[in-house]
């Protein structure tokens, strides 16, 4: 054999083993650690927790210290939080590649959910948009527990005074995973076709109504059950995905928002408009190693073949879309829809639902014991008395 073709094959079989280790340094699965013991003098709130990465069922709910806010942050004492299919996607590790991010063998942070609304309980000395008692949501890594601190200027507004915590506690990821990648991503303007598939989750919920609100013409993609639900919505058309494949109509769109990854790239594209966009939100792909990333490696390959622009998009949590659907819900033109609340002891429950993947609108848990807004009404009832 010849020199060079040695020195090829050897740069082959390091390639083929730095990939191996790779591969199983990736997909390792460490077990659960036992929590760590917190001193006496430390105050204790509850936390839902995954040390290991695995099944809903590692999710634990524990004591943990609870956080001071700094000078420059607000500490909410949460109401209700919201899961989501990155929350699930998290706790498995699931697809693989997420834990170049977030861990090899166990997630490098093990708290829970994102979603969150309550109560603010104090700030920090140089906050001053936020006082004790206003009441709040937003989005914040760790709120599926008592208490969260979040950054004055981070993803924090106030909450209509016609928004239940629950319904504001659903917002966060779903309402601006909608919001983006309608009117930044999708660049939907009034007066213009959109659908919708996958329209009864989450992303769908808001999203109908985000694009009744932007001015669109909404078509909704769902199965026979959740018809009426996506109606009441305010959608002008239904396909029911049980009867009908949307990609077979003569209709053809100017952005197709897709949260469910069920129809092939080629297949969408002949029902959008030549200039038209394709938005993938979401995917229910459970392959291991690039789950719904699948879908983003399809768009690549065929958006140097075609006019319409497509692409996967992940949204970012900014304040100031944060406020646009707080004043959408505040003028009644959005309203959150909820599925299912759990309380806080039930969250490895409510994951292991919401990935089942049929839940309709949003799942929420209710970690505080009472809704102060109601337990306010109860006080000034016994006042009145």
């Amino acid at each position: 054999m010849k020199l060079r073709n040695r020195i090829l094959l050897g740069i082959v079989l390091v390639l083929v083993a730095a990939i191996g280790t790779l591969a199983v340094a990736i997909s390792y699965n460490a077990p659960c650690e036992p929590a760590t013991p917190l001193s006496s003098s430390t105050t204790h709130m509850k936390a839902a927790v995954a040390r290991c990465y695995g099944p809903p069922d590692v999710i634990e709910i524990v004591s943990i210290g609870k956080p001071l806010p700094a000078d420059d942050e607000v500490l909410v004492k949460v109401h209700a939080a919201a899961l989501n299919p990155l929350d699930w996607h998290r706790v498995r590790g699931e697809p693989f590649l997420m834990r170049l991010d977030n861990g090899l063998g166990a997630p490098h942070e093990p708290r829970i959910g994102v979603d969150f609304a309550g109560t603010v309980e104090a700030v920090g000395k140089r906050v001053t948009r936020f006082k004790p008692g206003d009441e709040v949501f937003g989005g914040r890594t760790g709120a599926l527990a008592e208490y969260i601190t979040v950054r004055e200027t981070g993803a924090i507004v106030h909450n209509p005074a016609n928004v239940s915590f629950a319904q504001a506690g659903s917002v966060a990821i779903a309402g601006v995973t909608a919001l983006q990648g309608l009117r930044d991503r999708g660049h939907l303007e009034s007066g213009q076709r959109v659908l919708i598939n996958g329209a009864s989750g989450g992303v769908g919920t808001y999203a109908i109504q985000i694009a009744k609100a932007l001015g669109a013409e909404v078509t909704a993609v769902c199965s026979t059950r959740n018809v009426e639900l996506v109606r009441s919505l305010g959608a002008d058309h239904v396909v029911d995905y049980k009867h009908e494949n949307f990609t077979e109509r003569r209709d053809q769109y100017d952005l197709i928002l897709d949260n469910v990854s069920s129809q092939s790239i080629a297949a969408m594209r002949r029902v959008m408009k030549p200039d038209g966009r394709l938005v993938i939100v979401g995917g229910t792909s459970r392959e291991p190693w690039i789950g719904p990333l699948q879908h983003a490696i399809a768009t690549a390959l065929h958006a140097p073949f075609a006019s319409q622009e497509m692409g996967m998009f992940f949204a970012s949590m900014k304040k100031a879309d944060l406020q646009t659907i707080a004043d959408l819900m505040r003028d009644g033109k959005v309203t959150p829809v909820i599925d299912r609340e759990y309380p806080l002891s039930d969250a490895a429950a409510a994951l292991a639902y919401l990935e089942e993947g049929h839940a309709r609108g949003k799942v929420v848990i209710k970690i505080a014991e009472a809704d102060a807004r109601a337990q306010r009404a109860i006080e000034n009832m016994r006042m009145e008395r």
